[in-house]
């Protein structure tokens, strides 16, 4: 395996497939408002990258995911966090001024900063470390001419309009199938999907090749993000066996003047580089398709941070694991406002397909499933039965890093 395969492929790290009927990517049948199925393959302990298609639009994404220094990771792409709030805030963004139009509020300007908290604790080679998820806070700076209890009222029932909010809102255990060396097993305390395991989607990668636009622009690399009081994880500390800390990842979203959305991710801790990502909608939803939408985005960081687990807890406890893919599958009602239902965004459980190659046994492909899971910050997301905390700000505010999350 070459050291740094996402810059020696030669593709550009984020691009739209232009032969997806060549990757053999089938999708499942919609039963909300659209079915996002995402295939991950590990390129070396902390690269990995991602096709993402919806079954709505048809359209297929090549996604790369990296780690930072902080995981001996290359730092070439961003890590598995930012996908997720970087979704999450395109989806608040789409259903705010989705429903500004409904309501014919005029927006004359507006930024959204998320933020996003996670928590790791326990030890790795005794079983207790857990992930988890604390709610997220977002503060919308917005210029209008309209009264501050219309503008309160529209930013509050868009946030529970995103598609998102069906996975933040209630337990949803995930579920899983697990194939060890080949050949299906029983999961342990992973719960099951209740069908056959999915093929090995091994085959789909190589075979993608970008359009001919040029997708140099979607993710580019900025600095490292300024220091807060809370930037404690450094190089090579998320592979300490014990730990006890805290995540913060904020991503600030703003509109170019063709609607794509702009998105600034900062890394507080662990300490990582600042990414800077643009989003678009489908034309079936909206857009003009010109760069990922948020739920490929939101479907792409579950996926890539469950995988960065299987690598990191393998590299902790010294065990052989040559190949781990997965096949993910996600159910999102449409938005509330950008998709007209009405209501307020719903999802399905995450379903997950494991493929794992090792020189170990199926007790230990059966562990580091349990663990993988265990750990993964965003199936900690989906299982906790979180609230997006709003605040409501003008345009010249000037932001702060917020202190530890509550």
């Amino acid at each position: 395996m070459a050291d740094n395969p996402l810059i020696e492929c030669g593709k550009p790290l984020f691009f739209k497939v232009g032969n997806p009927d060549e990757t053999g990517f089938d999708t499942p049948n919609i039963r909300l408002g659209d079915a996002v199925r995402l295939c991950v393959r590990s390129l070396t302990v902390m690269q990995k990258e991602a096709l993402v298609k919806s079954t709505r639009t048809g359209a297929v994404w090549r996604l790369s995911s990296d780690e930072g220094a902080y995981l001996a990771g290359h730092d070439e792409a961003p890590c598995p966090l930012s996908f997720l709030s970087t979704g999450m805030v395109c989806s608040y963004m789409n259903e705010i001024l989705a429903l500004a139009k409904m309501r014919g509020i005029t927006i004359n300007d507006i930024k959204l900063v998320q933020d996003n908290y996670y928590t790791m604790k326990g030890s790795a080679k005794d079983g207790s470390m857990i992930g988890g998820a604390k709610n997220p806070d977002l503060a919308v700076h917005i210029d209008s001419d309209t009264d501050q209890d219309t503008i309160n009222r529209l930013v509050l029932d868009a946030t529970a309009a995103s598609p998102l909010n069906g996975l933040m809102h209630g337990a949803k255990e995930s579920l899983f199938t697990l194939t060890h060396n080949g050949a299906e097993i029983e999961p342990a305390k992973a719960l099951p999907v209740g069908k056959p395991a999915e093929p090995d989607p091994s085959d789909h990668f190589d075979a993608a090749r970008p359009t001919s636009d040029d997708w140099s622009g979607l993710i580019k690399r900025g600095g490292k993000t300024p220091k807060s009081d809370h930037t404690v994880t450094m190089a090579g500390d998320s592979l300490a066996e014990q730990q006890d800390r805290l995540l913060h990842v904020r991503v600030i979203c703003t509109l170019r003047d063709d609607g794509v959305k702009q998105i600034e991710q900062h890394l507080y801790n662990p300490y990582g580089s600042i990414f800077y990502f643009l989003s678009d909608e489908a034309p079936e939803n909206g857009g003009k398709g010109l760069a990922p939408d948020a739920v490929s985005y939101i479907s792409a960081g579950i996926g890539f941070c469950f995988m960065t687990q299987f690598g990191r807890y393998a590299k902790i406890v010294k065990k052989d694991l040559q190949e781990y893919r997965i096949i993910q599958d996600t159910h999102f009602s449409l938005g509330g406002a950008s998709g007209g239902t009405g209501e307020a965004g719903t999802a399905d459980p995450v379903e997950t397909h494991v493929h794992l190659v090792t020189g170990e046994d199926d007790d230990f492909a059966r562990t580091i499933l349990d663990m993988s899971e265990q750990t993964c910050f965003l199936h900690a997301f989906c299982k906790a039965d979180l609230k997006t905390r709003v605040k409501i700000r003008s345009m010249s505010d000037a932001l702060e890093v917020p202190q530890r999350g509550q």
